[in-house]
């Protein structure tokens, strides 16, 4: 038996008879994934909903369609492609999204792979929402920097139809992966994929709303990460020793790119500590969510620019 790997994960193509339906094996895939050294964190909270990912994926099914279906049996191929996938979600400790290249963001579906994060950002709350009460009016122009997969600029656009939407990433790599989900979504006339090292490539361009994800793991969290983080990409993590290398960029440049009433939203994770320390004065929103997730701010131009001397010092 591999190093880590648990009683539970013996040779699970020996199951397929044993196992005949989608419920039979939605409840395996549970219990031999709570019961191994795996984690989760990578938009799903748990093995039944990580199960769910790999049955909707080997089915072509619904999440709904699981549940309407879960007394039909499974043909031998699908429990074959189940068994190969649970043991390398064990095995490998890959994130299931990855396993089967599709992540959930606001209710909407994105291909994924290892070129970006597996989407999981709390932010998809606010766009549900239409980032209320934060926005004086409907947004024409919006900017979602570090777009990574393309999840906040694509769930963006659908959320303000009339919104044009850059979406902006150093990663050339990760630019592919949002132009296949922007195509993917039919969304080529208004959400435009960008280069750009930050906000350096956007000069002249302002917006309504600045959203951000950016990278923002400290150097101390970085080298606790669970295996499963170490499969996603570091330029998408990694944010110096204190996770506000790219924060202290963004703070101080996006002004430039701010309406008169524009707003920027930011998530920073557990590095909102290091923020706080460090920028006392600075009245960032810190946000709530119903569905769970912290450190995310909210901050508008006018503010931005009143701490601008501050924003200016940091180091």
């Amino acid at each position: 038996m591999a190093k880590g790997e648990s009683t539970v994960t013996h040779e699970y193509t020996e199951l397929t008879d044993d196992l005949i339906s989608i419920a039979d094996w939605q409840r395996y895939i549970t219990t031999a994934l709570n019961s191994a050294d795996v984690y989760y964190g990578h938009g799903a909270a748990d093995g039944w909903e990580e199960g769910l990912l790999m049955l909707s994926a080997v089915t072509s099914l619904s999440f709904q369609e699981l549940n309407e279906c879960r007394n039909c049996r499974l043909t031998r191929d699908e429990k074959l492609q189940l068994s190969a996938l649970i043991k390398r979600r064990v095995r490998d400790k890959i994130p299931a999204a990855y396993l089967v290249h599709k992540a959930w963001f606001a209710d909407l579906p994105f291909y994924v792979d290892e070129r970006v994060l597996v989407p999981r950002s709390p932010i998809a709350e606010l766009i549900q929402q239409q980032f209320a009460p934060w926005l004086s009016a409907e947004p024409t122009r919006i900017l979602d920097l570090c777009t990574g997969s393309g999840c906040i600029a694509i769930a963006c656009a659908y959320a303000f139809a009339e919104a044009e939407v850059d979406a902006v990433d150093i990663s050339v790599d990760a630019l592919v992966v949002a132009k296949m989900n922007i195509e993917e979504h039919g969304l080529s006339d208004r959400v435009s994929a960008i280069e750009s090292d930050g906000l350096d490539a956007l000069t002249g361009k302002e917006y309504d709303l600045i959203v951000t994800n950016p990278p923002y793991v400290d150097a101390e969290d970085m080298s606790d990460l669970p295996d499963e983080y170490h499969h996603e990409p570091e330029l998408g993590l990694a944010a110096g020793h204190d996770g506000l290398d790219l924060v202290r960029r963004i703070l101080r440049d996006a002004p430039k790119h701010l309406t008169t009433e524009g707003i920027l939203v930011c998530e920073v994770g557990n590095s909102l500590v290091h923020m706080m320390e460090e920028w006392p004065e600075v009245p960032f929103i810190w946000l709530d969510f119903e569905n769970g997730g912290t450190g995310v701010f909210v901050i508008s131009r006018e503010q931005l620019l009143a701490h601008a001397a501050d924003f200016a010092n940091a180091k």
